[in-house]
């Protein structure tokens, strides 16, 4: 334990930025499992809904410095694509038949 009154202060700083920093990565670990879950059960707009709130959520994150912006421009773009790929897919299989 720190005797120094500031280092005292920082460390209930760290400790609450840290509580509210993995609250943060938890609900975007949320919101991308919703879009895979979305394109597993083949529901293509709930997919495309939910890829909108998680890209909205990384871009939050970002601009608060949770994660590393071009980690959630990565991010964005892989659930982005799934999500296409998943709505691009089933037209191709119906003109197709």
């Amino acid at each position: 334990m720190a005797n120094i009154k500031s280092q005292i202060k920082r460390n209930r700083q760290n400790e609450k930025r840290r509580e509210r920093n993995k609250a943060v990565r938890s609900s975007l670990k949320t919101a991308t499992r919703k879009v895979h879950t979305a394109i597993a059960e083949g529901d293509t707009e709930a997919a495309n809904a939910h890829a909108a709130d998680a890209a909205r959520a990384f871009d939050k994150a970002a601009s608060k410095g949770v994660v590393h912006k071009r980690t959630a421009a990565r991010h964005k773009s892989r659930l982005a694509k799934n999500a296409n790929r998943a709505s691009a897919a089933p037209a191709s299989e119906s003109s197709g038949s």
